[in-house]
């Protein structure tokens, strides 16, 4: 099948490998050309715009930042809608807020093409692995025909419903992902200031009522003080403001989570917007006066 991909970047160029190993003609497209250049090596087609990718294929995925990237990617100059006929299927796996998502799939209509909303969970490290949760919203027929290849990058593919309902799923788990970040914290530089090792804490709670899937890599990073990014907390700040937007329209009281909004505005502010998410514990670690590393880390 010939299939088009917008967005080489940390997890866009993980999920392209997957696709054109599955045996797919593959045409691809980034701002940045050189981010192309290893999938290209494998065979890929590096196209001249996003209308190119569209003409060139069947179905189209994107990974973009943030959604005013999915508008212009999608309905700018050169863009995909330029490109798409009635018979083209885009899948945004990007995190786009549901009114921007809706918007394009109304122009889409307008030329009998279709996207679906199908954000991804998983990070960079199931982006490489190929298990990343893929959660889409939209035309049910269009999900099904082309989930092989939705397979090919995650290991839990998911039907949510109507157009969007893939971008709500979405949001709310990265708020109570951003949220929890904030809330470990404080949970473990209280422990620290108090004498315990951190990893003596992660054991303490991996066993305990506190476990939570977000907390499993800090062995490896929080602990040993690498905030090399996977998932940037400038994104993680976004993906918190979709969050409180969407409440804020909806008229859903939302005061912790506008609370932790706060909270990574004030690291983008430190400058740690292009560090990885769990650079949110150094504020924390900053204002209580102690740092969550392992003893042979530690100042």
């Amino acid at each position: 099948m010939k299939v088009g991909f917008i967005g080489i970047g940390l997890m866009g160029q993980h999920m392209v490998k997957h696709i054109i190993n599955a045996g797919h003609d593959l045409f691809v497209y980034d701002i940045n050309k050189e981010a192309a250049n290893e999938i290209v090596a494998m065979g890929a087609i590096f196209a001249e715009n996003p209308a190119q990718v569209a003409r060139s294929t069947e179905v189209v995925f994107t990974s973009l930042p943030r959604p005013q990237d999915v508008e212009e990617v999608t309905l700018g100059e050169g863009g995909l809608l330029s490109g798409a006929s009635q018979n083209t299927t885009h899948f945004d796996l990007s995190t786009t807020d549901p009114d921007t998502i809706r918007n394009v799939a109304s122009l889409y209509e307008q030329k009998g093409a279709t996207i679906l909303d199908a954000p991804v969970s998983g990070g960079t490290v199931g982006s490489e692995k190929g298990t990343l949760c893929i959660m889409v919203g939209g035309d049910q027929t269009k999900y099904e025909k082309y989930k092989p290849i939705l397979d090919v990058m995650g290991s839990e593919i998911m039907y949510c419903g109507e157009m969007g309902s893939g971008a709500v799923c979405k949001i709310a788990n990265n708020l109570i992902g951003m949220t929890l970040g904030v809330v470990l914290s404080e949970a473990l530089s209280m422990g620290v200031k108090a004498g315990v090792d951190p990893m003596i804490l992660y054991e303490a709670i991996s066993a305990s009522t506190g476990n939570t899937a977000h907390m499993k890599s800090y062995p490896d990073t929080l602990f040993k003080g690498n905030f090399e990014p996977g998932f940037k907390l400038d994104l993680g700040a976004k993906d918190v403001g979709l969050a409180t937007d969407l409440g804020r329209k909806l008229k859903v009281p939302m005061k912790v989570s506008n609370l932790i909004q706060q909270t990574y505005i004030n690291a983008q502010n430190k400058g740690l917007g292009q560090e990885s998410t769990l650079a949110i514990a150094k504020l924390q670690e900053e204002i209580s006066g102690v740092e969550i590393r392992n003893k042979d880390k530690a100042n």
